[in-house]
């Protein structure tokens, strides 16, 4: 069979927030007059009334046949990302060669091993996008449009003729490309993203006792920690060390903070203060771009 196989048919395996934003965010970004892959998908816990809503929302199939679904051209698994690893060995037994295998997980070193073992087709991808709010409901092209999206992968898969189509896709959903090694890229958004998270579910538990004195700073401080863990039980035993490394280093710099402030150390203070005016100042232009 030929290597140059276009993307004509795409699953998901898992409908939620991320899976049907990046599936509504794709079909949005097909040029008018041009067919749109045929998106099939399945997700587990829908009851009938969930398959007909997520019809409505730009899904063209929803089927619970793995012979189906892993037939694609494209097959995006979007479920816990302990669930995506073991899917791989069901993919590498009932999917063709030619299938393109990718992921929406926000951990990425033990699924590109997993799939590498399995020598499948396979692109990690991670849009850095999300909220609070779980489920398909929830979902919006508008979540994916501007994201970033880290890719990860051998070459040989990100250079291929549907791993280009692929990022071109994305691109044309309006996606920003960033691509890492997995390593590298479970050791970056242990920082960014899941040092967040922890330190937000840490500072709800420790102020418990004095929401009713709270503000609306306190609330945006404290917005991650609405995230379910259902969500991040997975993300923390994929990532844990990690996770580990960086609660660490921040508990040494909050450490340092305390010293500074039980000193009444101004200098050192205004300069914590210039710095990270600083460095938020550079994230919005970032974030504009």
């Amino acid at each position: 069979m030929s290597s140059r196989q276009p993307i004509r048919t795409v699953s998901f395996i898992g409908l939620g927030l991320i899976g049907m934003s990046l599936l509504r965010a794709l079909k949005a970004s097909v040029p008018a007059g041009k067919n749109s892959p045929v998106m099939s998908g399945y997700d587990p816990s829908f009851s009938e009334s969930d398959r007909e809503a997520v019809l409505c929302l730009g899904l063209d199939r929803f089927t619970d046949n793995r012979n189906e679904l892993f037939s694609a051209d494209l097959v995006v698994l979007a479920a816990p990302v302990e669930t995506n690893i073991a899917l791989l060995d069901e993919l590498k037994e009932l999917a063709p060669k030619s299938t393109l295998v990718a992921d929406v997980s926000s951990t990425k070193t033990m699924i590109c091993r997993r799939a590498k073992e399995l020598s499948i087709p396979f692109i990690g991808m991670h849009p850095m996008a999300g909220k609070e709010q779980q489920g398909y409901r929830e979902s919006s092209e508008e979540l994916i449009r501007g994201s970033r999206v880290i890719l990860c992968g051998e070459p040989d898969d990100l250079n291929s003729f549907r791993g280009t189509l692929l990022r071109e896709m994305l691109e044309a959903a309006g996606c920003r490309i960033s691509l890492m090694d997995a390593e590298e890229h479970d050791r970056v958004t242990a920082c960014i993203s899941h040092l967040p998270q922890l330190v937000s579910t840490a500072l709800m538990t420790r102020c418990a006792g004095a929401l009713e004195s709270s503000g609306p700073g306190f609330l945006s401080m404290a917005r991650l920690a609405a995230s379910p863990w259902s969500i991040w039980r997975d993300i923390i035993s994929t990532n844990s060390g990690n996770i580990a490394d960086e609660l660490e280093r921040f508990s040494l710099e909050l450490k340092e903070l305390a010293d500074e402030v039980r000193r009444n150390d101004r200098k050192k203070l205004e300069g914590r203060f210039n710095e990270a005016n600083r460095q938020h100042t550079l994230l919005k232009e970032m974030n504009r771009k």
